[in-house]
């Protein structure tokens, strides 16, 4: 059964079957059948991510990601990339904080070879000691290029103290903790953190569920369930943070709490921070940056963990304009609570109604957020499910959770020349 479209036009969603299995072990398969597809996608998201770093070696996780590719089962690292490649796979791999992950995109007949090649990584990895420092030097890499951007610093410190250890750090590390991750700690992570209970596998696409199910099991039954290792939490460090640097600009980087993913009104917060940032017309464009040519860029998006989320706002701008930037900023976050209006609604759905008809031409896209829901809320929302609860959003709804979640308490990080002030934030210290 269909659901109204958003706006007037072609069906948004197209028929959807959504199908799961459980195996004895824990893993999960979850996957979304698109026959109007002539492929197909996977999204493998192990539970071995970058809170399971010891506090000393962050970066375990990423470097412990680059290192099982490096070979599996009876291909050697040459031979694992020429297999992908020569089954047509377009494949990726990262670590976040919950999870590392490994994906691919190829013709919908080339999955069971994709998974294949994937359980090899999964269950039988060489982790080969000869090729560490081939991987550091990709996992170095990618910590210097952090260190260049500018931006994603400020918003790295500030997820990480907004959210605390070890939710809120980045999964890359530093130069100083990559440089000491040894062999043995690349096999003790794998040891720990490799396991078949939750992990999630999500394919979407032209798919044969039966036989899909019937090759997941046979892949995966063998994998031996391992206990969850135990995680120690920090708690976080609010207010206000100056990261020093010589420069004409200064990056600035403010949070204050939301809701989770998971929470019944998450679609009345995803709405609210439409408004404040959903293209040109969205109040912090319009009010900071054209309104006032304070800034070169600003936004804001919502961020969920598990169990809490965030709204984070953004901007670049020169120094000597950068006080007032935030000024700025808050006070618009300070106005929302006075309400949005209906032609602000009526935008944000029609950028909705874009997006979501993207993301159902795309099976790699489908096949993350399946993941993704299962992962947050132990089942996968169909199209249609979200086109009614966008449907249903009102600009009364909408305030009366902007009346009962008003913008506060912010955290703001700052980098640049000068600190700068924030009369609304908890307290003031220093990077």
């Amino acid at each position: 059964m269909q659901s109204e479209d958003l706006a007037p036009g072609p069906n948004v969603v197209q028929k959807q079957e959504i199908f799961s299995h459980s195996l004895s072990n824990g893993l999960v398969l979850v996957a979304q059948s698109m026959p109007w597809l002539e492929s197909s996608a996977f999204s493998i998201n192990l539970p071995a991510g970058c809170r399971h770093d010891p506090m000393e070696k962050i970066g375990l996780s990423n470097f412990a990601c680059e290192m099982v590719q490096r070979g599996c089962g009876e291909l050697d690292s040459r031979q694992f990339i020429e297999a992908l490649e020569g089954n047509g796979i377009d494949y990726n791999s990262s670590s976040s904080v919950y999870h590392m992950h490994f994906g691919g995109a190829m013709c919908a007949d080339q999955i069971y070879p994709g998974l294949k090649i994937y359980s090899d990584v999964l269950m039988r990895p060489h982790l080969p000691s000869d090729q560490m420092e081939d991987g550091r030097l990709v996992c170095l890499q990618e910590v210097r290029a952090i260190e260049d951007d500018l931006a994603q610093k400020a918003i790295i410190e500030l997820r990480n103290r907004h959210y605390g250890q070890p939710d809120g750090r980045d999964c890359h590390g530093s130069m100083e903790s990559v440089a000491g991750i040894t062999h043995d700690d690349i096999k003790e992570f794998y040891d720990t953190n490799f396991r078949p209970n939750g992990t999630i596998i999500s394919v979407a696409g032209k798919i044969d569920w039966p036989k899909l199910k019937d090759h997941v099991e046979n892949l995966f039954a063998d994998w031996k369930e391992k206990p969850v290792p135990a995680i120690k939490n920090s708690d976080p460090q609010h207010g206000v943070t100056h990261i020093p640097f010589e420069s004409q600009q200064t990056q600035i980087a403010l949070a204050y709490p939301s809701i989770p993913y998971s929470h019944p009104d998450y679609f009345q917060a995803r709405g609210a921070v439409g408004v404040l940032s959903g293209g040109m017309s969205s109040r912090l464009f319009h009010e900071v940056r054209e309104k006032r040519g304070l800034c070169y860029t600003v936004f804001a998006s919502s961020h969920s963990l598990k169990d809490r989320g965030a709204v984070v706002c953004y901007s670049g701008t020169s120094s000597e304009r950068a006080q007032e930037t935030v000024n700025v900023i808050v006070e618009q976050l300070l106005n929302l609570k006075n309400g949005i209006q209906e032609d602000e609604l009526r935008r944000l759905k029609v950028q909705i109604r874009s997006g979501m008809v993207m993301q159902q031409e795309s099976c790699r896209s489908r096949a993350g957020a399946i993941a993704g829901d299962w992962f947050h809320l132990g089942r996968v929302r169909l199209l249609e499910e979200i086109t009614d609860a966008v449907n249903g959003l009102t600009v009364e709804s909408i305030n009366e959770y902007l009346n009962n979640h008003p913008p506060g308490n912010f955290d703001l990080v700052t980098l640049g020349p000068e600190p700068l002030d924030l009369p609304h934030a908890l307290s003031s210290t220093s990077a």
